[in-house]
């Protein structure tokens, strides 16, 4: 398992204007000694080809590899946009796209399948996987609901992220195993106990482990304690 770090940890900083995003990568490769980042759509400041090529260069210069985009609005947005984040995907050379699914009361479910198939058709096309993340209210809340999603979405392009502290008690994240790509970890919710368990449920995981903040408030000195509380957790693994 590796360990990553994602903007959105420190939205409110970067939306500041304290921290840019190649600031943040900076921070990632030195402070904080990450293998990978996943940088949050809203982060940047150009989308132009120069700015993603220098994105692309800094990453390859400071060690660290492009684990994902991160677009919390992409399966509820419109195919242009889709369109255009996973091009920003192939540019940077993000093999993942992040999202959650929408929320139940937002709209109805046969308009989200319409809205996976376009995601999928699109993710095949430019051969970029998503990653659906599980978020309480959303089409993917707990893992049967991931299941369904799955099931009813039918795309090698189409697999898991979960964040497993926040599936429901009556979840199994081991049945969520074979087709994670991405994992996720809220600084501010992890315990050492939670961690143990993420890491025995994943033990065979390959990919990335990335460090969240859900409010976006994060410090660099929390995101550091809960890289290191992983570190020490695979260490003993």
């Amino acid at each position: 398992m590796k360990l990553a770090c994602t903007s959105g940890a420190l939205h409110r900083q970067i939306e500041s204007g304290e921290l840019t995003q190649l600031e943040f990568l900076d921070l990632c490769a030195r402070d904080l000694a990450c293998d990978g980042i996943v940088l949050d759509v809203r982060h940047f400041p150009r989308t132009d080809d120069d700015y993603l090529a220098q994105i692309k260069k800094t990453l390859t210069d400071r060690g660290l590899s492009m684990a994902a985009l991160s677009d919390s609005n992409f399966f509820t947005s419109s195919r242009e946009h889709m369109s255009a984040v996973l091009a920003w995907a192939v540019a940077l050379g993000a093999p993942l796209l992040a999202a959650p699914l929408g929320l139940e009361i937002a709209l109805p479910w046969n308009d989200q399948l319409e809205r996976i198939g376009t995601a999928t058709s699109l993710a095949k096309a430019l051969n970029v996987t998503v990653a659906v993340r599980n978020a309480p209210h959303t089409f993917a809340a707990t893992t049967q609901d991931c299941k369904r999603v799955a099931k009813e979405g039918d795309s090698a392009w189409l697999r898991y992220g979960p964040e497993p502290q926040l599936l429901d008690a009556a979840s199994d994240p081991q049945v969520l195993q074979a087709n994670t790509v991405l994992l996720w970890s809220d600084a501010r919710m992890q315990t050492d106990r939670s961690i143990a368990q993420t890491a025995e449920t994943f033990s065979e995981f390959r990919g990335h482990l990335v460090i969240d903040e859900a409010g976006g408030g994060a410090s660099v000195t929390s995101l550091a304690s809960s890289l290191r509380a992983w570190r020490v957790a695979l260490t003993r693994g």
